[in-house]
């Protein structure tokens, strides 16, 4: 299948005004960034999940200003841990993430972002990035 490019540099609208600008949001908040246990690379991993049907679509990568892009945006935003640079999902491909909710696990190590995804949620064009990945596991069943 065709692969969509989709990390790329933060855009900026002729004035220089970068579009993850929020005068509502300017930084992410103390409270929730206190919360957060980011790995040795200062990243959050953030499951991104279809809201309607629940089905897990997609892992990404979030540092602070990622989450805060996020929050403010109503698109989500990822850092891209091999380009070191933000990218927002659908900013190239066309296949947009529309933020529904996000809520952080237990642990603070992890973030779960519902979304309306728009098109292929993988870069390789599949619906999810699990699609036809599957390994072959022992299947486990509770005692009757």
């Amino acid at each position: 299948m065709p692969q969509s490019p989709e990390p790329q540099s933060t855009p900026v609208d002729p004035a220089g005004q970068s579009p993850f600008e929020s005068p509502e949001l300017p930084e992410l908040p103390a409270d929730v960034a206190a919360k957060l246990k980011h790995d040795g690379a200062g990243l959050v991993a953030a499951i991104i999940q279809q809201h309607d049907s629940k089905e897990v679509l997609m892992l990404g990568w979030m540092d602070d200003e990622a989450l805060r892009r996020t929050l403010s945006s109503g698109r989500v935003t990822f850092y891209s841990r091999s380009r070191q640079e933000y990218w927002r999902k659908g900013d190239t491909s066309g296949h947009f993430q529309y933020v529904k909710s996000v809520a952080l696990d237990c642990d603070g190590d992890a973030l779960l972002i519902n979304v309306d995804q728009v098109g292929a949620a993988c870069h390789t064009g599949t619906h999810t990035c699990f699609d036809g990945r599957d390994l072959a596991a022992v299947v486990g069943n509770r005692d009757a």
